[in-house]
């Protein structure tokens, strides 16, 4: 093998294509391998399907560097690549089990293209054990002497923060069986300065899925807390900056507010209790992390219906779409649920977000979008701040302009981003999640 190694990428969705420009940035040539055309076509362009902060920027370098070539074709992905990492998807099935059919499919093509030694990398999120099957199906298709190494290299990326979170990680995980494996992973994270553990393969795919249930059971625990801290007349946020100063615990993932979404969280913590289930362990604590989490959206719609009373016909200005400010990714948004149960009410929605209103017209093509956020506002009787984005925060909003253009000063807040003392006195009627509410009598 050479002294540099070359690298496939299979599968350039959010994952895979940050995983192929970090590469690329770090000095390794890289295909990258996709079967949808369309976003071939748009990377070719030096266009990035998805919106990450600095991705874009970073595609046009390596490509003009000719580190980084999209590709439809996955046989000479295989062929002209020393270490082929999997970045394929892993989506949920209706019992909560992870569906690993594209991961099969591209052990199969592996191994009907195997030229060589391969290190073959599992990179997207799966459950303990699939190291094993890539293996199994790679050798029943491509015989027992075929020279290949299955490694696990989860990913712990922040959709928003990615490229950082790639150059800055907290940590690099390699589950590797051979030397050989174990070399060649270190070799291409060399540049990077970060702890990297090494351990067993079974161990690096639990590490990954426990990891994400973990920080999704700290949301829905100050969730929990919040309900309390609204029946009771506490705050939230303060029991949350107290508990976060104690360093066993810590501040991130405990902000109140209407709930996890995205492509991770819901999917890795149904897929973790199916697994741990399956196993005979006791997980039914992540029955209640995903109970709790569901159950947020309908105690914000139970603010909506505190303020409005009646949605029919009144018009609702909704900011933010995405699952979480800093990308277009909606997937599980709390925003679907939340657009669907105000359409079911008969609400007029006009909505506003600054990246992910296209993906949201997809599904949602006969609500009203909004070329900036006051044009949503215009006579209408409240606003739901459903997505944390900056253009949204205190200071890069003119509150005055909001009043004016609304018909009632109404703002229900999904994210505890405002307080009541500094609406109050502008007088709005706010509505948080687990903090004091403002109410005009």
């Amino acid at each position: 093998m050479k002294d540099n190694p070359s690298i496939g990428v299979i599968g350039l969705g959010y994952v895979g294509l940050v995983t192929a420009v970090t590469f690329a940035k770090l000095g390794f040539r890289v295909l990258g391998n996709d079967i949808d055309s369309n976003k071939i076509d748009l990377l070719k362009q030096k266009k990035s399907p998805i919106y990450e902060p600095g991705l874009e920027e970073l595609l046009k370098e390596v490509m003009d560097s000719n580190l980084f070539e999209p590709t439809e074709d996955f046989q000479r992905t295989v062929r002209e690549s020393d270490i082929l990492f999997i970045c394929v998807g892993t989506p949920t099935n209706p019992d909560g089990s992870p569906n690993l059919v594209y991961i099969e499919e591209v052990a199969r093509g592996i191994a009907e293209n195997l030229n060589g030694y391969k290190l073959i990398v599992e990179k997207s999120t799966v459950p303990v054990g699939t190291a094993r099957w890539i293996e199994r199906t790679i050798k029943l298709y491509a015989g027992k002497d075929a020279d290949f190494d299955v490694a696990s290299n989860p990913e712990f990326l922040r959709e928003g923060n990615a490229l950082h979170d790639t150059f800055n990680p907290d940590r690099i995980v390699i589950g590797v069986e051979s030397e050989r494996a174990k070399n060649l992973l270190l070799k291409l994270y060399e540049k990077i300065d970060a702890p990297k553990l090494v351990v067993d393969i079974n161990t690096a795919e639990i590490i990954k899925h426990a990891s994400n249930a973990f920080l999704a059971m700290k949301i829905s625990f100050i969730n929990m807390v919040a309900d309390l801290c609204e029946r009771t007349g506490a705050d939230v946020k303060l029991v949350a900056d107290g508990m976060g100063y104690d360093r066993r615990i810590g501040r991130a993932f405990l902000n109140a507010g209407i709930g996890y979404g995205g492509s991770c969280f819901p999917k890795d913590v149904r897929a973790f209790h199916y697994i741990g289930t399956k196993n005979g362990a006791d997980f039914s604590l992540l029955e209640k992390v995903e109970q709790i989490n569901n159950s947020r959206i309908d105690r914000f719609m139970d603010h909506v219906k505190e303020a409005l009373w009646y949605l029919r016909n009144k018009k609702i200005a909704v900011w933010g779409l995405s699952f979480k400010p800093n990308t277009d990714d909606i997937r599980e948004a709390p925003s679907i649920k939340v657009v669907r149960r105000l359409m079911e009410e008969g609400a007029d929605i006009h909505a506003y977000d600054p990246k992910a209103m296209d993906n949201f017209r997809k599904l949602f093509p006969d609500i009203n979008y909004v070329d900036n956020k006051y044009d949503a506002l215009k006579d209408a009787h409240a606003l739901l701040l459903i997505t944390e984005w900056d253009e949204f925060m205190p200071g890069n909003v003119d509150f005055e302009k909001v009043k004016e253009l609304m018909r009632t000063p109404i703002i229900v807040d999904g994210r505890n981003i405002y307080d009541c003392e500094f609406l109050e006195p502008l007088g709005f009627e706010y509505y948080p999640m687990g903090r004091k509410k403002c109410k005009r009598e």
